[in-house]
């Protein structure tokens, strides 16, 4: 759990550089937009500002600033400049983005007591929180949420056991179609996960393999939060350095570079076109 703003970041970007991606967790008391100030809280909200100046109720309001500020904080920390630096942009369905840092992707999930932030280097990533004791289990499932495979297997298990496996398959799709970003576009009942298994792959169904090694899935516990994380490799590779400063790639340079300067070298040739 990231304690606030004055946090050490050093951790995150490293985990970063190793694995390609990071979740980062926070509470939200620890992110109230309050903390932060008016003037510095409206300059990192930047486009955002607005959008929370409309928001009426409080709760709603303070929450959504303080994901913002988580978001844009961990990101900052990856790019290595400042929060206030960072702009976000949001699709069609309303997945964000980092503008005019495409290789950084970034996810965001927020319950009443959990901020959760993914961050992935050269790929797409999407992650979802459900407080455990939400109740999902219940008359319905095979019309709102699960496969017919998930729901035949959900039943084979122990009664106790049930909901917290419906709990798990939710946080799992949900952080599958917003890393695809179509949220609750994508229909739960037309794809799945096994219930009683660590998650390998999305399944048809049926139960039949759909995504095999396309994707890599992690379902964990995280302060009395169920929490799954999606992450496909975007085939594109990864940065050795994630920072602003330094995020275009050194071939692509020695590329560009060359071609300006065999440009250079034909313009000065005898028997080139004179430019104005």
């Amino acid at each position: 759990m990231l304690p606030g703003p004055s946090a050490d970041w050093s951790r995150v970007r490293a985990d970063l550089r190793r694995h390609g991606a990071v979740l980062v967790c926070a509470r939200p008391d620890d992110w109230r937009p309050d903390q932060a100030g008016a003037p510095r809280l409206r300059a990192i909200l930047g486009h955002d500002w607005d959008r929370y100046r409309e928001l009426t109720h409080p709760l709603v309001r303070t929450r959504f600033a303080a994901s913002r500020l988580l978001l844009k904080s961990a990101a900052a920390a990856a790019l290595d400049v400042r929060p206030e630096a960072v702009e976000l942009g949001y699709s069609l369905t309303g997945r964000p983005g980092l503008r005019g840092y495409d290789g950084l992707d970034i996810s965001l999930s927020h319950t009443d007591d959990l901020l959760l932030v993914g961050l992935a280097d050269g790929a797409t990533i999407g992650v979802d929180a459900e407080h455990r004791d939400r109740a999902l289990y219940g008359p319905g499932l095979g019309r709102h949420m699960c496969t017919p495979y998930e729901r035949e297997r959900i039943e084979a298990l122990p009664a106790a056991e049930r909901n917290p496996a419906v709990l798990r398959l939710w946080t799992l799709k949900e952080a599958y179609s917003k890393a695809l970003g179509l949220g609750l576009l994508f229909r739960f009942t037309d794809f799945g996960f096994s219930p009683d298994r660590a998650p390998t792959d999305v399944l048809r169904p049926d139960g039949a393999p759909a995504t095999v090694g396309a994707w890599a899935f992690h379902s964990l516990s995280v302060a009395d939060h169920t929490v799954a994380v999606a992450v496909r490799d975007a085939g594109f590779g990864r940065a050795t350095d994630t920072a602003a400063a330094t995020a275009l790639d050194p071939a692509l340079v020695d590329a560009l570079t060359g071609a300006h300067g065999e440009e250079e070298q034909a313009g000065s040739s005898p028997g080139a076109l004179d430019r104005p």
